[in-house]
């Protein structure tokens, strides 16, 4: 079935210190464009769908090379807005062994994305052109501006007959002290919005301050997310549950909650060359099983197995094309493809 799928949210510039190296080490950087509405939109139109995000870059070279960028990704530019002169930046310092990957966020208050003033996209007029919508947590966590524009591009895709996806991707720094207790309120809005919610048992514990007797995760999971799909009236949650392992292995699980049944995949492990951007692939894939009326078994092997894929490839941006996914939920281990 053909569907239009726009994000909104805002690009990033990602600045790679190469192989292993830390900031203090490195004399060099590799750059390259993202953020989670890039990774999503340009999963999506590997998938053979007309993708597109809704943002602000700056006008000048920096904008020009971002919207180069985004358009080899296979995404429609034609809602894209260029104004002011900033865009945000992250560090991305590769970990290795017991050092843990760092990421360093630069210039995010000051972005032309979230300067842009409230009147400056036409959300009832995109709402028309689209089918879905993807919101992210990390948009929600910039500022009272940003998070009216969302909440009212939210409405106005509903009110146009759309359908809403919500990833609560919660992230501390971006919210400060106090923030699950700043966050709730505006997280409660978007999931009352939401046909599709991307969160686990961790985000109903902090964000919706939830309480539960059971110690397992496995069973906070089971007993949190029906109560938070019954109470915002949410048709489809899903996520995933990561472990990482002493030989720096993760593995990874996910769950689609749907027609008051859970699904779950298969437990996979494997090895990790670029932990950013798993998660959207992860997204994409429960779209796709969504827009395609897969089964909820289906749609969670064909998500967790994308995401796997999005951790072999150098970048936050996943690559990997619906025969690619297939292939992969066929075979655990591949020799050359000749």
């Amino acid at each position: 079935m053909f569907k239009r799928i726009a994000a909104f949210g805002e690009v990033m510039m990602r600045l790679e210190v190469p192989g292993y190296e830390s900031l203090s080490q490195a004399s060099t950087l590799n750059y390259s464009f993202s953020g989670t509405g890039v990774n999503v939109t340009s999963a999506l139109a590997k998938f053979g769908y007309s993708t597109y995000l809704v943002s602000t870059l700056p006008k000048n070279a920096i904008g020009d090379a971002a919207i180069s960028y985004i358009q080899k990704l296979g995404i429609n530019p034609s809602f894209l807005r260029q104004d002011d002169n900033d865009l945000g930046m992250y560090f991305l310092e590769n970990g290795f062994g017991a050092r843990p990957s760092r990421v360093t966020y630069s210039n995010r208050s000051g972005s032309s994305f979230n300067r842009a003033e409230e009147e400056s996209y036409c959300f009832d007029k995109i709402a028309k052109e689209i089918d879905i919508i993807h919101f992210c947590g990390i948009t929600l966590a910039m500022n009272d501006n940003v998070r009216r524009q969302m909440k009212n591009f939210a409405i106005a895709v509903k009110k146009a007959g759309g359908t809403v996806v919500f990833d609560c991707n919660y992230r501390p720094t971006l919210w400060g002290e106090a923030g699950y207790e700043k966050a709730k309120p505006h997280y409660e809005e978007m999931l009352h919005l939401a046909d599709i919610v991307m969160m686990n048992e961790k985000d109903a514990k902090f964000i919706l301050g939830m309480e539960t007797d059971k110690e397992d995760r496995a069973d906070q999971l089971m007993e949190l997310i029906p109560s938070i799909s019954s109470k915002y009236n949410i048709p489809v949650i899903a996520g995933t549950h990561r472990s990482i392992n002493r030989d720096n292995t993760h593995s990874l699980q996910g769950f689609i909650y749907k027609n008051q049944l859970f699904s779950f995949s298969k437990k996979i492990t494997f090895p990790v060359l670029d932990r950013i951007g798993a998660g959207d692939a992860y997204t994409s894939g429960i779209i796709h099983g969504e827009i395609n009326n897969f089964s909820s078994d289906k749609t969670v092997t064909f998500a967790t197995t994308a995401a796997m894929l999005a951790h072999t490839v150098v970048g936050d941006t996943p690559i990997a094309s619906e025969n690619d996914i297939y292939r992969a939920m066929r075979e655990t281990n591949s020799d050359v493809e000749r």
